[in-house]
């Protein structure tokens, strides 16, 4: 019987790790995980980065892939940390002045903004690589919100208490009230811009997995994920976006499925490993 390396004319490698810059169809031992390990596409799979410095959960977030920030968060309690991605490790830099959790946010990792947050507030804080400094308020303090667009020209729309369906929208000095959502939702994911976003999912007060698009003056309801979540990532535009993690009624606790949107629809790809 002919073995792996006879067919495919390679043996399977032994990395500490996942490969980097992996293949599709490319099959590897990750002796760290101690496990075999298999690319099927190159759309929607996962490997390993750097942790962060501090365990923490319900971040703002902003920035790429290979050069983000994650703001604030739980720690248990609220904190404000903040630390830079470089595409591969993590460092601390300069705190935010209203130790958050559970905040909108948008922008680059050098020029973020974030909003909101709990303990429940209005507080607006902008970041332009190297420091915090407050701006205007909110006009409707909250958690729990969706936030995604630049540091002048943003979001925010849902969060609690109660399920709001407020949305504001930012021009780099004040914050005004624009159309609501259809459905007030907290703990949802935002992403795309200040006028072409995506509201997805979140608690009104039951998980939902419904999602409303904005096209920068109304919202309208399009198609609903496969699964109900709150409390998960997002990345991407109202064209390409995707949506990853968080807690889902049908699992206890976490769980790591990932969808990606095509501008129309939603299709499960790789789950996150953890």
């Amino acid at each position: 019987m002919s073995d792996y390396k006879d067919v495919h004319g390679t043996g399977i490698l032994n990395y500490a790790g996942d490969v980097p810059n992996v293949l599709e169809g490319q099959v590897w031992y990750n002796s760290t995980a101690k496990d075999f390990r298999y690319l099927f596409n190159d759309v929607g799979s996962w490997s390993t980065g750097g942790n962060l410095n501090t365990a923490r959960y319900t971040m703002g977030r902003a920035g790429t892939q290979t050069a983000a920030l994650a703001i604030g968060g739980s720690a248990p309690s609220a904190t404000e940390i903040v630390e830079s991605y470089n595409g591969s490790s993590w460092t601390e830099v300069n705190d935010l002045n209203t130790a958050r959790s559970q905040m909108g946010s948008s922008g680059t990792n050098t020029a973020a903004l974030g909003f909101g947050g709990n303990p429940v507030q209005a507080t607006t804080e902008a970041y332009n690589g190297t420091n915090w400094t407050e701006l205007n308020d909110l006009n409707t303090a909250r958690r729990g919100l969706a936030g995604c667009g630049t540091q002048t020209a943003a979001l925010a729309f849902g969060g609690t208490p109660g399920a709001k369906n407020e949305t504001e929208l930012w021009n780099g000095t004040n914050w005004t009230e624009v159309n609501n959502l259809n459905a007030g939702r907290t703990d949802l994911g935002g992403l795309g811009t200040s006028t072409a976003a995506l509201g997805a999912a979140g608690q009104a007060p039951s998980f939902v997995k419904s999602n409303e698009l904005w096209n920068g003056t109304n919202w309208t309801e399009v198609a609903d994920l496969n699964s109900n979540r709150r409390g998960f990532g997002t990345g991407g535009t109202t064209a390409a976006g995707v949506v990853f993690g968080g807690y889902n009624t049908d699992t206890p606790g976490p769980f790591g499925n990932t969808e990606v949107w095509n501008g129309s629809g939603w299709t499960e790809v790789g789950n996150l490993a953890t």
